[in-house]
């Protein structure tokens, strides 16, 4: 049997170095494939991604929605939907597809090819539940609560006073993402689901041995920075609903972080000085000095090291030379002599903005 080919499809708008985090990671867990479609012109990005011969990248400006016949979809929601879908239906360069986001990382406990390989014919398509990194550490994950009886008290132990309006315990979603097989007709691509002809696709059986790493919150910084786009447009926009029903005393994530802000101000984000609102400030901000014993108190806890240092970026750079053509079938040797001295000199470049990135801030 072959082996299994496997691609991952994500709409990006994020610094170039966050782009390169997300494809070098991929690239080195065994990716066949990344579609990366760059919601705005990223110069830099495109060039060192196009290099690779693993990475179909494109550009999302005016030219592009006039090509697929299209306005420019107003949400970025309804985009990433869009694209993915347009990945999907490329001529078939992998067996399985998922749809990510930027700071969605799959960790798995073997190959991915391995464990897709073993999956049975039916269902075609597989729900990947995720696990949301804690605040300060690069390594702990704040592990998926499967829905049942046992969720609400879970969740109210580690967040006694917030608790009971986050769903699962997460600031973000708990629906994870989807592997679908490709070659399927009339199959639509969303955020968390797979249609096709209009109907959701059955993937409630979740994969066993992967998960998706979310680094929805970082730090305190990188989550203020993300707080203003998000509460208006992203995962906290009001028109997503609550845990539970209004009635039955649910709030939404902007309803809540609405009220901490209006009652106390960006200070009331961060504040950790009453013993009994420091677990559920730190909701946040997850600490992972105050909520790793909690967590692991209800066996609530995944390690895993999300590698994102430069041996791995050089995974990326080292795909540039050592494919012959650069991935271009067809080029002739003149040609690939050319596109391997290009690419060459890109590494090079890609290196230095590596040491750059290294040095420098980060967002």
């Amino acid at each position: 049997m072959d082996k299994i080919k496997w691609g991952v499809a994500s709409t990006i708008l994020a610094p170039t170095r966050d782009i390169l985090a997300f494809a070098a990671y991929h690239l080195a867990a065994g990716a066949h494939r990344l579609y990366i479609y760059l919601d705005a012109p990223n110069p830099e990005a495109y060039a060192l991604l196009d290099a690779h011969s693993k990475v179909r990248v494109i550009t999302c400006d005016a030219a592009y929605w006039k090509q697929r016949k299209r306005v420019r979809p107003e949400t970025h929601q309804v985009r990433q939907t869009a694209n993915a879908t347009h990945a999907y239906n490329r001529r078939p360069e992998v067996d399985w597809l998922i749809h990510m986001d930027a700071d969605e990382f799959l960790v798995a406990d073997r190959p991915v090819a391995e464990l897709l390989g073993q999956r049975p014919a039916h269902p075609v398509a597989t729900r990947i539940r995720p696990m949301e990194q804690l605040s300060g550490s690069a390594s702990v994950y704040k592990a998926f609560v499967p829905n049942g009886p046992d969720r609400a008290r879970i969740v109210s132990d580690i967040y006694p006073t917030y608790g009971q309006y986050l769903k699962g315990g997460f600031l973000s979603h708990l629906a994870g993402k989807v592997f679908v097989r490709t070659g399927l007709p009339s199959v639509h691509v969303r955020i968390h689901n797979v249609f096709q002809n209009g109907d959701m696709m059955p993937c409630e059986d979740r994969q066993s041995g992967i998960d998706l790493a979310h680094a929805h919150a970082k730090s305190w910084q990188d989550w203020i920075d993300a707080y203003r786009y998000r509460i208006t447009k992203g995962s906290y926009r009001p028109e997503l609903g609550p845990n539970k029903p209004y009635e039955r005393g649910g709030l939404s994530m902007n309803d809540l972080f609405m009220m901490i802000e209006t009652e106390a101000g960006e200070a009331g984000l961060r504040r950790e000085r009453e013993v009994h609102c420091r677990v559920e400030v730190r909701i946040v901000r997850p600490d992972d000095r105050i909520l790793r014993p909690l967590h692991a108190d209800h066996a609530r806890l995944d390690t895993h090291v999300v590698d994102l240092d430069d041996h791995v970026f050089a995974g990326l750079v080292g795909g540039f030379a050592a494919s012959g053509a650069l991935g271009r079938a067809g080029a002739g040797k003149g040609q690939a002599e050319d596109q391997r001295s290009r690419a060459q000199q890109k590494g090079t470049h890609y290196s230095r903005l590596l040491l750059r990135f290294q040095s420098g801030p980060t967002r």
